[in-house]
């Protein structure tokens, strides 16, 4: 078994204070692994970054298409936002498009991580919703296929018709059955799989076809709506949001909890995947920021780059302490 390898450096000053160990696989659109660090064959929970194949059965099945949803709506499906006002708004109007309301939810409520959104709501004297959860787009979209199918309001259920179509579509796009599933943050169920197995998901989102069946042409839509909508991925100044940007050409990027990261590069048709063992977020943006570099589609020199890949660390005065970095031989 090959074991998780250095990924991450953290430097205080001249010395190697801390190390995130983790895996990484890019894929081809044929399945083949072209590059890999540490152990393709591990299984994870890919957690949010699942939500571009969670979000297949809502186009394939026509609801979306039966409610008008635009690209900016597809691409909260796909998105982990931050409860800021554009987010909820958005997500609440669609609900009301439909019939809905947030005590149709499941995901349960949560602070906003969006500063000024947060900040409104106590001034306001007023709690936090469902909307605010950061899961609250994709479950917007389960909902929108529960009431097409005309499935009963339980739609985080295992043996839901919405969690049946996300297990059938997980297991074709990553080609292998799934071993199981564990309870997600949002309380929807989360498919394990193979690393390599969901680069495989990537790379098929990357090279879907234009004049291919509805799965290819569900793929192509929500990632082309993720592009066109980093904002709503997202939230400003968040990873995801800003590496989308600063890429040279289109690039899907989605985070996942327990630094978990996927990538969609349609002109290379190549998909990405990432595991930081120790679940750390700031490794796991480091990570995706020095594959993107490596693969030639992100300036290193670009501040987005900087601030995720080479990020400072200061002390509570402003004074330079140490840097992140890429590990000797991932960089």
């Amino acid at each position: 078994m090959v074991t998780a390898v250095p990924l991450v450096d953290v430097w205080r000053g001249g010395l190697l204070e801390s190390q995130h160990l983790g895996h990484a696989v890019i894929c081809d659109g044929t399945g083949q692994i072209v590059e890999a660090w540490g152990d393709p064959d591990t299984i994870v929970y890919p957690r949010s970054s699942a939500k571009l194949i969670q979000a297949l059965p809502l186009i394939e099945s026509g609801a979306a298409d039966a409610v008008d949803l635009s690209t900016e709506h597809l691409a909260l499906a796909c998105a982990s936002h931050t409860g800021a006002t554009g987010h909820t708004e958005t997500v609440n109007a669609w609900l009301d498009h439909i019939g809905l309301s947030d005590a149709d939810f499941r995901c349960g409520s949560q602070a906003p991580l969006d500063e000024d959104a947060h900040a409104d709501l106590i001034r306001a004297g007023k709690s936090p919703c469902q909307v605010h959860n950061t899961c609250s787009g994709k479950h917007a979209g389960f909902l929108t296929l529960g009431r097409h199918l005309k499935a009963g309001p339980e739609y985080i259920d295992p043996d839901h018709p919405v969690q049946t179509a996300c297990l059938a579509a997980f297991e074709d796009v990553t080609g292998e059955t799934s071993p199981g599933f564990g309870v997600d943050g949002c309380s929807a169920p989360n498919f394990m799989t193979r690393l390599h197995a969901m680069a495989r998901a990537m790379a098929f989102f990357a090279t879907a076809r234009e004049d291919g069946d509805a799965r290819h042409l569900a793929a192509r839509r929500l990632w082309q709506a993720m592009i066109k909508h980093p904002e709503h991925v997202s939230g400003e100044g968040k990873a995801c949001t800003e590496l989308m940007r600063a890429c040279s050409e289109p690039v899907a990027l989605k985070f996942g909890a327990e630094g978990f990261y996927i990538g969609v590069l349609p002109k290379r048709g190549l998909g990405i995947t990432l595991k930081i063992h120790d679940g750390a977020q700031r490794g796991a943006e480091c990570a995706i920021a020095t594959i993107l570099v490596r693969l030639g589609v992100l300036d290193a020199k670009h501040p987005a780059a900087q601030t995720f890949m080479m990020p400072e660390i200061r002390s509570k005065a402003g004074i330079l302490a140490g840097r992140i970095a890429p590990s000797e031989g991932f960089a």
